[in-house]
């Protein structure tokens, strides 16, 4: 709650975009926590920050766990940084004890999570998990015209180690679920086995601007009906998929945008998600057709882009079940679930062994000022957090000879 009071909003969330000045007041705020107990800080050339505790055995691989302390223009307070700040609570508590884990332990705070000022979602992760180019991340400018690399500079958290995967033992995330069956069904912990296939794309309609007065129907190139025509395909293709469908067009921008111009080009994204990889390739299959025969009907030239394509992204079965003994150990009660919405795990599970947890939000709901949790359920999702770390840094290791 008090680190929420940085880049707080009138309506009780937080404004933190990535890399900005508030971000800067965080990461400020985050690092000198964690110097405050002996951790090392390692940032990289994109900014990921990595704390780092030793552990007996220096030549063991680190288990790292983390989120990330961005959000959305108007976010909520939990959303990523419970997954940071729990995880910095892991640390205070190894200290308190005086716990001496076997392997070393690494907290991180992944850079642009959320890809709301940059427009790259997960990018961050996606260039630590040689997903995405660094060169292309360092390039993408915000709406002003900032590129990602002068922001690092003038926040001075371009680091100089390499951006890249190295060797890790095993990664855990934290983080609310973002939806709302965790508190339909009345759990504490949500046990995530996976996180779901999804597919984004960027679509321009490019009609004619013409005087809204004059122009009769049979001479309008209206990009804006075009584009809410699209929209509603969004819509159907994924009512069509039942319960498990998602479809969604977030971001729209319209040009000239004068109420008396028929407008001649819209801007905006489109992305499905479904947990099945199969489905979502077949919703990338029809989307582009049939949107083009929409543009073709409504006389509109239409660009469609895709951004990326994430197949469904299962975890690893050993760290899953860390988590599973963690939540029965503390006698909370779980369910298995498969994630919704994309995460820094995605990425890093490419690499490493990974696993995340879930804890309630009030209502399911999140990217919203709103955005809540009880003190009760940020404390089950702690400890659920530690119990995993420390069972997985303090793993006999089988013998090799």
């Amino acid at each position: 709650m008090r680190f929420a009071q940085i880049g707080a909003t009138p309506k009780g969330g937080v404004r933190r975009l990535a890399l900005s000045g508030v971000d800067k007041a965080g990461r400020d705020r985050f690092r000198a926590e964690c110097e405050s107990l002996g951790l090392t800080v390692r940032v990289d050339a994109i900014g990921n920050m990595f704390p780092r505790r030793p552990g007996r055995d220096p030549s063991r691989l680190p288990v790292l766990f983390g989120s990330h302390l961005d959000s959305q223009p108007s976010g909520g307070k939990f959303d990523g940084a419970l997954g940071v700040l729990a995880g910095l609570e892991v640390m205070h508590t190894l200290n308190d004890l005086g716990i001496a884990t076997e392997a070393p332990v690494e907290l991180v705070n992944w850079t642009d999570e959320e890809g709301s000022r940059f427009g790259h979602s997960l990018a961050g992760s996606g260039v630590w998990a040689g997903v995405y180019p660094e060169d292309h991340v360092l390039d993408l400018k915000d709406v002003e015209g900032v590129s990602v690399a002068e922001s690092l500079d003038r926040i001075g958290y371009r680091g100089p180690q390499p951006a890249r995967h190295f060797p890790a033992d095993a990664y855990f995330e934290l983080h609310i679920e973002q939806g709302p069956i965790l508190e339909r069904e009345s759990k504490q912990i949500g046990i995530v086995t996976g996180a779901q296939a999804q597919v984004w794309y960027d679509v321009v309609t490019v009609g004619q601007d013409s005087h809204a007065g004059t122009t009769p129907p049979s001479a309008r190139k209206d990009a804006l009906v075009c584009a809410a025509r699209i929209i509603d395909l969004v819509d159907k293709m994924m009512r069509a998929r039942g319960e498990d469908g998602r479809g969604t067009v977030g971001q729209l921008l319209v040009s000239p945008n004068s109420r008396n111009v028929i407008p001649g080009e819209v801007r905006f994204s489109v992305e499905f998600r479904h947990p099945d990889t199969a489905e979502v390739d077949r919703l990338d299959a029809q989307f582009p057709r049939e949107a083009r025969f929409i543009a073709r009907d409504c006389g509109v030239m239409l660009e469609l882009t895709t951004l990326f394509r994430i197949p469904a992204q299962p975890f690893d079965p050993a760290c899953i079940e860390l988590v599973r003994q963690g939540a029965a150990r503390a006698g909370y009660s779980t369910r298995d679930i498969v994630s919704g919405a994309g995460h820094d795990a995605v990425y890093v599970a490419r690499h490493i062994p990974t696993a995340m947890i879930f804890t309630p939000c009030k209502d399911g709901l999140s990217h919203n000022e709103a955005e809540s949790i009880e003190p009760e359920e940020a404390t089950a999702g702690a400890q659920v957090l530690f119990e995993a770390v420390v069972a997985r840094a303090n793993r006999p290791l089988r013998d090799t000879k």
